[in-house]
């Protein structure tokens, strides 16, 4: 079962049932949500991508946000075939959306990908797709900023992190501190790698290249940003983004040091750190 083919998801945590409601449901019950969950082609149908998905509903759950998601409605923004050149196809994805969230009047839009954050930050607004748009990490630290969302270091206190920036994210939309202070909160030691921030190198992902194969080089570039990931010698690789979760997970296997060093996307970490 895909959460995008759901109009409800139940996820059993501690024999608690967390129900995410659908703006169909919500709209026929005379209900507004604060804001739309855009889950995402990863967070719907990759199987790890679901347990970022999860971990950002069970942040949304606890801090008592109303919310909903598009199912079924959801469909690619088009950043995939956008990034590889058929911007017939793209816009084609995206007026699609755009009728679907205008007839919602929706008005927020929180990602679990930046793939999708940027799209619909900067691409939809040019066809009539105007709203804002953030990041789950920036989200998150909007929750904790505003002590709807207390955080402690759980597991995760004392340990190393470093964090991978998304390009998406981070280069493309400046969005560099989010992350890194909702890290902060679990106590732990956050490193930075040689390249980082504006100077951060890509997973290997980006701009289509997770869906085709690599071209011929002496390197894999995931492997190369694993390596360089690898270096402080870290508990945890922090992301947040799927794409990038996945390139670097299959960095470190290339390494063999699964079994020291996890990749986890912020959510999951802020969501266990605190057993939500």
């Amino acid at each position: 079962m895909e959460l995008s083919d759901l109009s409800v998801l139940v996820v059993k945590k501690k024999m608690d049932k967390i129900v995410v409601k659908t703006m169909a449901e919500m709209m026929a019950s005379g209900e507004s949500p604060e804001i739309l969950f855009w889950v995402g082609c990863s967070g719907s149908f990759d199987d790890r991508a679901k347990k970022i998905t999860k971990a950002i509903v069970r942040i949304l759950n606890h801090a008592n946000i109303k919310f909903a998601i598009l199912g079924a409605e959801e469909s690619c923004t088009g950043d995939p075939a956008k990034r590889g050149g058929n911007e017939f196809l793209f816009q084609m994805q995206a007026m699609q959306n755009i009728t679907v969230l205008n007839g919602y009047n929706v008005k927020k839009i929180v990602t679990g990908c930046p793939h999708c954050f940027n799209t619909l930050k900067n691409e939809y607004p040019a066809l009539g797709g105007n709203y804002e748009v953030v990041h789950h990490t920036q989200l998150v630290q909007e929750l904790i900023d505003s002590g709807k969302l207390k955080v402690q270091g759980g597991a995760y206190k004392g340990k190393k992190i470093v964090f991978h920036d998304p390009c998406y994210l981070g280069r493309a939309n400046d969005v560099y501190e989010a992350p890194r202070e909702v890290i902060a909160k679990l106590d732990a030691e956050l490193v930075e790698m040689k390249r980082s921030r504006a100077k951060g190198l890509c997973c290997g992902a980006g701009g289509a290249q997770m869906f085709k194969e690599a071209e011929k080089g002496n390197k894999e570039v995931n492997n190369e940003r694993a390596e360089e990931a690898l270096e402080s010698n870290p508990d945890v690789i922090a992301v947040g983004c799927p794409f990038c979760n996945t390139m670097m997970t299959d960095g470190v296997k290339h390494f063999n040091k699964e079994e020291h060093t996890k990749v986890l996307d912020v959510a999951e970490l802020i969501a266990n750190a605190n057993d939500l």
